[in-house]
């Protein structure tokens, strides 16, 4: 797998971001990568990639104890549908392989949709595998001039 973390961290630097690189090996888990990076769960952010038409895609940075509110965001970007792109398509949309991708040095800059609940020191995704950036929420929001609103909900249990 092709290491992106360069570009990840050019692109941190060039926005003039403050973080902290953590390189790990591959994690199975969000409580694993939660404890290899020193963070909550709640601190690890996904970056979920999604598809509102043919050549309009959304970053939406997801806490890791929450999931997407589809209802949510559908509102939000004003769409009946969204969907998630396959992995080629998000590799191509991107830059970056699932598990890897990130807004930071992504190939197009899409826009950004923050969930609320991020807050204090977060830990994403750093272009490659077991590399992630812990940065200030509030200061990537601002750099990423991200949307912020309310387009998760809490994690449901299974069972």
């Amino acid at each position: 797998m092709t290491d992106n973390s360069d570009r990840a961290l050019a692109a941190a630097d060039a926005l003039g971001l403050t973080y902290d690189v953590t390189r790990h090996g591959r994690v199975r888990s969000l409580q694993e990568a939660a404890a290899t990076r020193g963070v909550p769960e709640s601190a690890v952010i996904k970056t979920i990639v999604v598809r509102l038409s043919d050549d309009d895609y959304r970053f939406v940075l997801v806490p890791g104890d929450r999931e997407i509110s589809w209802p949510k965001l559908r509102a939000l970007l004003g769409v009946n549908r969204i969907s998630m792109p396959d992995a080629d398509t998000a590799l191509s949309v991107t830059g970056y392989v699932r598990g890897t991708i990130t807004p930071l040095g992504s190939t197009t800059a899409w826009p950004v949709v923050a969930d609320q609940a991020m807050a204090g020191a977060v830990s994403l995704g750093g272009g490659a595998p077991g590399v992630a950036l812990t940065v200030d929420a509030t200061e990537l929001v601002t750099s990423l001039n991200a949307t912020v609103a309310d387009v998760t909900e809490p994690v449901q249990a299974e069972g």
